[in-house]
């Protein structure tokens, strides 16, 4: 059964030294995490780090398999509307393809860009994709594929390690 999507779970930590107008944040800092104009969720506000909160929330979110990057943006709470304080967007190739399996925790941290485009603090999170849960019937189930080549004759399956055996000489070098 294919899937079209995956479920991405992504834990906001922390921000470090983050600053609107080249002033400290002083607090209400939240983070919108989105993969795209219609799928996204926020972070509680942290009212009391400054300019370095700490969030430690946990999202789910819905991420379909063409995503290329997930977007977070960090804004502070004002009476006056919200302020942007920086950007960054984690290309999902950070954390799916690489040499970890992508359902492995993986702590990241990225540079903020303010609106102008300039350095602004750095996020801290982590991230993993969750297992895509295939629903099936008790046959399918109980009729798994067996990996593995049957050792001696018995019904039950081992791992076999083969190593390539390569000399690195051409094969007329022997003569």
């Amino acid at each position: 059964m294919e899937t079209k999507s995956r479920t991405l779970e992504i834990t906001l930590l922390s921000g470090e030294d983050l600053r609107i107008d080249n002033k400290s944040v002083k607090k209400n800092v939240f983070v919108i995490v989105s993969i795209d104009h219609f799928n996204f969720k926020t972070t509680k506000i942290d009212a009391e780090g400054g300019s370095y909160p700490s969030w430690n929330d946990k999202l789910e979110l819905d991420m379909p398999m063409q995503t290329r990057f997930i977007n977070l943006e960090v804004k502070r709470k004002a009476s006056g509307g919200d302020k942007t304080v920086g950007f960054a967007r984690i290309p999902v190739t950070d954390f799916i393809g690489g040499y970890s399996p992508e359902t492995c925790l993986q702590f990241l941290s990225y540079r903020l860009r303010d609106p102008k485009g300039l350095k602004n603090g750095i996020i801290n999170v982590s991230v993993r994709v969750k297992e895509p849960f295939h629903a099936c019937s008790s046959q399918a189930a109980s009729a798994a594929v067996r990996l593995g080549i049957p050792i001696d004759g018995r019904k039950d399956y081992g791992v076999v390690t083969g190593i390539p055996i390569w000399s690195g000489y051409p094969s007329n070098s022997f003569v």
